[in-house]
């Protein structure tokens, strides 16, 4: 039996005006997500707890088979384990963006512009990030580059339960409302203050606005974290399997369950990532061996972020066409296999952040071929089934288990 995961990052999403009144999955064209749907078991799954914040990192270990109110320690030491970073059990990690804000004078006047400056490259960045642990590191706090504007920052012995806001979820708003706080925030704020004063004219930045892009003129801290403990996921479901992202974050969910984690040569972790080189990756996983396939494209999520709202349904498509589309016609050879199609959240464009709504599902097994009594896959027909899983980290066990 070959099982395999695709998720689409935030598909899931509110009827817009600008669509007709419909859902970017109502309005794509995806044929493949269809027909499984058409053939297979559709209904809602409520990925995200009550009471536990709606992010990428608490919903994707909810749908591995994570329950993340006992095994969610922070979003950024799952970034860090990705990056290779050996933390010890005294060090608490923080994500760091390197991020677009307004030149107003007074830093907390200042409104942000964009989360990923531009999705500046990973070669600009080393080398401001280089720049940051000039004026930053000592004997207990470290920066570490990693993929584009994401990044992370180690502080041994660290404060942890800061009221810490991801930039993503206060586009274009003014920034003083979401600033660290208290003691120990003062000193994340200090960083990111002085940050600014040192980043707004070093010569990437420089260069960068001579090219019409924005600048990467100041740094964000949020996230922080301790060192995760995951049980494997081969103790759990008894199958070998791989991850394929190119986000860290997800790298470092599979890398803590024990899977292996695949990187493709061209996945970005938005709409121009390589759909077809994760599809290909992930049948080539399956050709070496392994059991199992978790396959996830941020590309849907980025577009909600955005508010770009033809690019999410191309997304979508994107996904359907690429990525479900080849992915099925690779398992035609395979006696049994299931197919899993989610979204970790919902990030409704008319928000631009995520939400802890349900988010519908359709789970497929070849020998399970059968009517389900829908004709597509979407939000409002995957709530006509009346299906509801209430604990969404009990979907794995009903994909893999049965």
């Amino acid at each position: 039996m070959k099982y395999v995961v695709i998720l689409g990052d935030g598909m899931a999403d509110l009827p817009m005006p600008q669509l007709n009144n419909m859902t970017p999955l109502q309005r794509a064209v995806k044929p493949h997500m269809d027909y499984l749907a058409k053939y297979g078991e559709v209904g809602m799954v409520r990925t995200v707890p009550s009471g536990v914040s709606p992010g990428s990192d608490t919903a994707n270990l909810s749908v591995l088979g994570y329950d993340p109110r006992k095994y969610y320690t922070g979003r950024s030491p799952l970034e860090a384990v990705s990056m290779g970073l050996k933390l010890s059990d005294n060090d608490v990690t923080f994500r760091c963006n390197l991020v677009t804000l307004s030149d107003d004078e007074i830093y907390s006047d200042k409104i942000m512009l964009d989360y990923s400056s531009d999705e500046i490259s990973s070669t600009e960045s080393a080398e401001l990030i280089k720049e940051i642990n000039k004026h930053f590191r000592t004997d207990a706090i470290c920066y570490h580059p990693g993929i584009s504007y994401r990044h992370c920052m180690v502080w041994n012995n660290g404060p942890i339960g800061l009221d810490l806001t991801p930039p993503h979820d206060i586009l274009e708003k003014r920034i003083s409302d979401y600033l660290p706080k208290g003691e120990n925030g003062a000193i994340l704020l200090d960083m990111m203050v002085k940050s600014y004063d040192f980043l707004k004219n070093h010569p990437i930045n420089l260069a960068r606005v001579q090219r019409g892009l924005k600048p990467a003129n100041s740094v964000w801290l949020w996230g922080e974290g301790t060192k995760p403990a995951l049980p494997s996921f081969f103790d759990k479901y008894k199958v070998n399997g791989s991850v394929i992202s190119a986000v860290d974050l997800i790298k470092g969910i599979g890398i803590c369950a024990g899977l292996k984690s695949v990187d493709v040569e061209g996945a970005t972790g938005n709409i121009n990532t390589n759909f077809l080189g994760k599809a290909q990756a992930a049948l080539d996983e399956l050709e070496a061996g392994m059991d199992f396939v978790y396959v996830h494209v941020e590309a849907p999520d980025e577009c909600g972020h955005r508010f770009e709202i033809e690019n999410k349904v191309k997304s979508i498509e994107l996904i359907d066409e690429k990525v479900v589309g080849t992915i099925l016609k690779g398992l035609e050879k395979y006696d049994d296999y299931r197919v899993l199609v989610l979204p970790d959240h919902p990030t409704p464009l008319s928000l631009r952040t995520h939400t802890s709504d349900p988010v519908p599902y359709v789970l497929y097994s070849k020998s399970s071929h059968k009517p389900s009594g829908v004709d597509g896959y979407d939000e409002l027909k995957a709530e006509s089934t009346k299906i509801f899983i209430d604990e969404g980290h009990t979907l794995m066990d009903r994909f893999i288990l049965g």
